[in-house]
């Protein structure tokens, strides 16, 4: 590889590092092509980028990005998985891969800025994604809403009622 081909390289991984806020770096050894193969459809299904890096020049990309924290972790064969949107999807999806794919092994994890190791990724794996958390929230923001409707509405039922009965007792 070139110097400039180098360059290049690094000026492509900086510019994926900064445009995302989630990432996990995976060790891949001993993974078959098939299995790599599966492997990265499932990810891009997920809406994670996954990318095998050359640890140096990964390094180099990394400063000033919000893998710069875990950066002493590229070591050995080092594949990235970015997640720009939602890390719970991310993270629900690695570990079933990690379970399906022995040789896929955990090396970190930054996630919003903030290191993050194994455990920390079963514990977000387990959290309700960013969908479900929308859904329950418009629940509530909807219940309430109608429970305020149904108060009021049986309010003027209960007036109309009393009312037709004052009627009835007068003409009676």
């Amino acid at each position: 590889m070139t110097r400039q081909e180098k360059g290049a390289a690094i000026e492509q991984l900086a510019v994926a590092f900064q445009g995302t806020r989630h990432a996990f770096l995976l060790g891949f050894q001993g993974l078959t092509v098939q299995s790599d193969t599966a492997l990265r459809s499932e990810l891009r299904r997920a809406g994670v980028r996954y990318q095998v890096v050359k640890n140096t020049l990964a390094r180099r990309a990394a400063k000033g990005t919000v893998l710069e924290r875990i950066d002493d972790q590229f070591a050995g064969p080092t594949a990235v998985a970015l997640a720009p949107d939602d890390p719970v999807t991310a993270a629900k999806t690695l570990l079933k891969l990690f379970k399906e794919h022995r040789q896929l092994t955990f090396k970190a994890a930054v996630v919003d800025g903030s290191p993050v190791g194994e455990k920390d990724l079963e514990a977000l794996a387990n959290m309700p994604s960013r969908e479900e958390l929308l859904g329950r929230l418009m629940f509530l923001i909807n219940s309430g809403a109608q429970r305020i409707a149904a108060a009021t509405s049986g309010v003027a039922r209960n007036v109309a009622i009393v009312v037709a009965q004052v009627r009835d007792q007068k003409s009676a």
